[in-house]
This record gives C-alpha cells, sequence and structure tokens, in this order.
C-alpha cells in the first residue's frame, strides 16, 4: 500500500469521526489505567459496567488498596480473570502510592514496570490520558492492519512499528481510535460489513464482500 492511500484511509476516517476516543469510561488517569488493565480478554462494555459500581466507591490508588483483595474481587468479579487482574491491581496501587506520589507515571518504562501492564496498556494511557502519539495495537488493529495491507506485521509489536512509521503525523494521535473502532463496528473479524466501509476502494483485502 503507498503513501496516498494510506492518508486517504486517515482521511477518511476523520471525516467520519473527526474526535475519536477509548470507549473506556473513566475521569482520571488512573481510572483509565485501571479501566484498561481489566480490559484484557474483556469487552469495553463488561469492564464498564463494572467501574461504575467500583469508581464511586474507590478511583484512587489509596481507596482501591483500602478495599482489599476480597472486597475488590466483587467489584469485578463479572469480569473474565477477575482474581489475577485484581492482585495486579493491588499491587499496581501499591507501587504508585510507593514510588509516584500516588500519580500514574508518563514514561513507558514506569509504566510498564507496573504489575499487569504491558506495552498495548502503556500505550493507551500515554495517548489518551497524556497525549502522546503512540498507537497501541490490538487484536482490531492487528487483524486489520494486515487484512486491508496498511501496515502487515506477524506480531504486534511488529504492526506498531510499521504504523508508527507510515501514518502520516497529522493522523497519529488518533490513529488507534479510528483502527480498534473500525474493526470493533465494520471490519469485523468473521464477517467484515464491507458494504458500510468508508475504505472499501482503499481496502486490499482480497475476499472483499462487495
Amino acid at each position: 500500500m503507498n503513501a496516498a492511500k494510506r492518508r486517504q484511509i486517515f482521511e477518511r476516517l476523520r471525516e467520519q469521526n473527526p474526535h475519536p476516543t477509548t470507549e473506556l469510561d473513566y475521569t482520571t488517569p488512573f481510572e483509565l489505567l485501571t479501566a484498561v488493565l481489566l480490559s484484557a480478554q474483556a469487552t469495553d462494555v463488561g469492564v464498564n459496567k463494572a467501574t461504575r459500581k467500583l469508581f464511586p466507591v474507590a478511583n484512587t490508588p489509596a481507596t482501591i488498596l483500602a478495599l482489599g483483595q476480597e472486597t475488590l474481587e466483587h467489584y469485578i468479579g463479572s469480569i473474565g480473570l477477575y482474581r489475577s487482574k485484581a492482585k495486579n491491581l493491588l499491587a499496581t496501587c501499591r507501587i504508585l502510592l510507593e514510588r509516584h506520589g500516588g500519580e500514574v507515571p508518563r514514561t513507558r518504562e514506569d509504566l510498564e514496570a507496573l504489575p499487569g501492564v504491558g506495552r498495548k496498556t502503556a500505550n493507551v494511557v500515554l495517548n489518551t490520558a497524556f497525549g502522546e502519539p503512540t498507537i497501541a495495537v490490538d487484536t482490531h488493529i492487528f487483524r486489520i492492519a494486515n487484512r486491508i495491507g496498511l501496515a502487515p506485521g506477524k506480531n504486534v509489536e511488529e504492526v506498531e512499528q510499521k504504523l508508527l512509521k507510515v501514518v502520516p503525523a497529522e493522523f497519529k494521535q488518533d490513529a488507534h481510535h479510528w483502527l480498534i473502532l473500525h474493526g470493533r463496528y465494520v471490519c469485523k473479524a468473521r464477517k467484515p460489513e464491507c458494504e458500510r466501509c468508508v475504505i472499501l476502494d482503499l481496502c486490499e483485502y482480497k475476499s472483499k464482500s462487495v
């Protein structure tokens, strides 16, 4: 795929949705970090249902740590892998209080040092909470990047590095939001809805349904 086609793809996605953002509910960087940590192998809808109960009760490292494992599990029990996520979240809260004054760090190194926080989570926090032009590659973006020929790669990190290289600078801040939403609602895994795709003529997927 050439540079002109890539630019057109993002121009159309921007025209369709000028101000994209995450579908996770949050009001602070810590709430976002918590929501993303809980979202692994879970839907945003499912995470939001849990955090709507949790955050009014505890939405800071200190208040969540004060809940303890059993009570925290009660609030997030509807989410997959909730026991290990509760353990990681409590450990993360402890580190935030001990090393970062209760604040979410703004560097990749410090974020990835937190229990349960990998590269994707760090990218989401850096991008969405702190406005950095990172691209968090999840299953949707990995699929789309390979399927449409935007930035083919064998693994998520390879796709991320290619996207950072080929996405025009003016689109980098919002690129992963556009691609996630496109993958979630249009370019779906099992049956992409090509008939309502705004980039249909630019896509290089060989098995288009239109």
